[in-house]
């Protein structure tokens, strides 16, 4: 820049001179700086400048730049910094720089900008950390609208409402910051679940802190706890023996007998405070009958029946009789008959 300026005043200056001896200026001294041509080295020099004995013009500090191209004529200098020093070498020559001493920045008159966010240090209240002009050079790292100074909680996630010390809001104060809160209004002093929602223990319906039995299922108008239920005592089972006869000396249990015993299965079952007492019997000519072998083997059938169907075997009792307690004594087919029986008693628990 400062070579191309040079270069211009020259050839302005030789057009001058031109125009000056064309128009009657001496030829023997084309500038007219008062040194003839045979001892001007510097034959160019604009008119008006000083020169010295050689025609050329003063260079007071001798640093190659004519003092009148030069902006600091006393001091030697570069010809980039117009004659000039730059002693910090910022590129801020020292007649134009505030802090000479310390390599700076051009935008602030050559003053530093350590932290490289836009503020001069001196106007930087942070100047080793990069801040903005809101908080005078300090940081604000969450960008919370609080600067770090003065931030409790200066890594709060970005986005998240914050309360007046930088820190994730809680406006109910439940321990669940506002942004995870699924109830941001619970009433002060309410215990609150995970979701910051007032806690129901059994998930009645009804709040702990409303609830008079948190821990058990109950009702809202009965104050969260159960409603006793009065339960209709069963009236008393009714027909309480049931009878299985069976052909001449077999045990097993046939077609026909099944839905009796499937409808001993139901009352069992509806009624749970009553057992069942099943006696078996004989006739007096059957095989086995003597030594109760056949009546155990009926009762036994019929027992193992209604525990595969679900009675509990402590709630049955056998008892095996043989011919010993017949119900008919006549010596008939049709008496025998009905002494081939298996008899269910239904027992009410004491």
């Amino acid at each position: 820049m400062i070579t191309r300026k040079l270069t211009t005043a020259f050839a302005a200056l030789f057009v001058i001179s031109f125009f000056n001896v064309s128009f009657g200026q001496s030829r023997n001294d084309l500038d007219g700086d008062g040194i003839k041509n045979k001892r001007d080295k510097c034959p160019a020099t604009p008119a008006g400048v000083k020169v010295d004995e050689n025609g050329c013009p003063f260079d007071t500090d001798k640093d190659g730049i004519a003092d009148y191209l030069d902006k600091c004529p006393d001091l030697p200098g570069s010809l980039e910094m117009n004659g000039c020093q730059d002693k910090d070498k910022d590129g801020v020559a020292d007649n134009d720089d505030i802090c000479p001493d310390v390599p700076g920045d051009s935008r602030f008159k050559g003053c530093p900008d350590s932290d490289a966010d836009g503020i001069e240090d001196s106007k930087d209240k942070c100047p080793n950390a990069k801040g903005s002009d809101m908080f005078a050079g300090c940081p604000d790292t969450d960008g919370d609208g609080i600067e770090d100074a003065k931030d409790r909680c200066p890594d709060s996630e970005k986005g998240v409402k914050v309360d007046s010390n930088g820190c994730a809001a809680d406006s109910d104060m439940d321990g669940i910051i506002d942004a995870n809160d699924k109830c941001p209004g619970t009433q002060s002093g309410v215990k609150v679940d995970e979701k910051g929602c007032p806690s129901d223990t059994d998930g009645d319906g009804v709040i702990d802190s409303e609830d008079k039995c948190p821990t058990a299922v109950g009702d809202r108008n009965n104050g969260g706890c159960p409603v006793e239920k009065k339960e209709t005592p069963k009236p008393r089972l009714q027909l309480t023996s049931r009878t299985l006869n069976y052909a001449a000396n077999l045990a097993t249990i046939s077609d026909d007998k099944v839905p009796m015993l499937d409808e001993v299965v139901s009352i069992l079952k509806a009624y749970p405070d009553y057992n069942l007492k099943i006696s078996g019997f004989s006739d007096a000519i059957e095989k086995g009958s003597k030594d109760n072998t056949l009546s155990q083997s009926r009762a036994e059938a019929v027992s193992s029946y209604l525990v595969s169907k679900g009675i509990p075997e402590n709630r049955i009792s056998i008892t095996a009789y043989g011919a010993t307690m017949p119900v008919s004594t006549v010596k008939t087919t049709a008496a025998r008959a009905k002494n081939r029986r298996v008899q269910l008693e239904f027992i009410q628990q004491k």
